[in-house]
């Protein structure tokens, strides 16, 4: 009806910017009462977006309305990102979801001045980002989730912060955890993104964490395909590492240049890996593989790992590519 003004609230917009807004769409008659009410009933949380809003509602109304959020953006787009997934993979959906494109967020995640400007601002960013060897500064660090924004022309930076504040959000809980177990949390993310990957058709992370934990103890490499994958930037793994098995890098330990942890991680962790590498099972064991069903078999050497390998060929229970 005639009686129903559309407004949009843009974000970041001052309570002053907020009055103007509805003065100017004759939904008050004086901003100055609708600042003093605001001030004194310390209203701080009026939320962007698009509103519905009927003539003759009244401030106060108008006010809580406001402060309930709008339901109503026509504009307004969900990503979600996937655990697991890397810097390329984040730039390929954020090139497909918004108006920016694929080189301009990779351009970004590269950007010194920018990274610099986001150690100062996340606890949990150092300067171990910032390692020569490392592809991308902020790999690991953005948190998988399903994220709104409030239409295509979000910036990247937007988009880097809101998964930044829920990383931040998700290490606030466990960093206590994380201080005690002697590693950073660069390099805690750093395997708990190798878990994510190498545990993704596991049905237990902790014992997978476990076996990485052993042959970090005993000086052994890490002997993980997917650090080769990465080193070798290859999004293609259905034929193996091949020739790229032996490639130094700062990821590769599936070869001999990298004794111990990789440089940094190789994909965007969720929180049960991340929660798996601060709580490992103990045990000893030094390999392990997972069965079609997720079942995972560990083993103490490489000749028992080998026999449980091919019986699960011959029982047409291996799926491992």
């Amino acid at each position: 009806s005639n009686d129903i003004v559309e407004i949009e609230i843009p974000k970041h917009t001052t309570t002053k910017g907020i009055a103007n807004i509805l003065k100017e769409n004759q939904l008050i008659r004086d901003e100055r009462i609708f600042l003093i009410y605001v001030k004194l009933m310390k209203v701080n949380d009026m939320k962007a977006g698009y509103y519905d809003i009927p003539k003759n509602t009244g401030v106060k109304n108008i006010v809580s309305l406001l402060r309930e959020g709008s339901k109503k953006n026509p504009n307004e787009i969900e990503i979600t990102f996937k655990e697991g997934i890397t810097m390329r993979d984040i730039a390929k959906v954020i090139s497909e979801k918004t108006n920016n494109t694929y080189d301009s967020v990779i351009e970004k995640a590269n950007d010194t001045t920018y990274i610099d400007s986001l150690i100062q601002k996340y606890w949990f960013l150092t300067d171990e980002i910032k390692n020569t060897k490392i592809y991308y500064p902020l790999e690991g660090y953005l948190f998988p989730d399903t994220y709104e924004f409030l239409n295509k022309n979000v910036t990247v930076e937007e988009i880097f912060e809101k998964m930044l504040d829920n990383t931040e959000t998700k290490l606030e809980s466990l960093k206590q955890e994380i201080e005690a177990s002697g590693y950073t949390v660069h390099e805690i993310l750093t395997l708990a993104s190798i878990v994510e990957l190498e545990g993704a058709s596991s049905d237990d992370r902790a014992s997978v964490a476990g076996v990485f934990y052993n042959r970090l103890n005993a000086g052994w490499t890490l002997g993980s395909d997917i650090t080769g994958y990465y080193g070798a930037k290859m999004d293609d793994w259905s034929n193996g590492l091949g020739a790229h098995i032996n490639d130094c890098n700062g990821y590769n330990t599936r070869g001999t240049c990298v004794l111990g942890l990789p440089v940094g991680p190789v994909c965007n962790p969720g929180v049960e890996s991340i929660e798996a590498t601060i709580n490992p099972t103990v045990h000893d064991y030094y390999y392990f593989v997972a069965d079609c069903s997720g079942k995972t078999y560990l083993n103490k050497n490489s000749s028992g790992h080998e026999a449980t390998i091919n019986k699960l060929i011959r029982d047409n229970n291996w799926c491992d590519s």
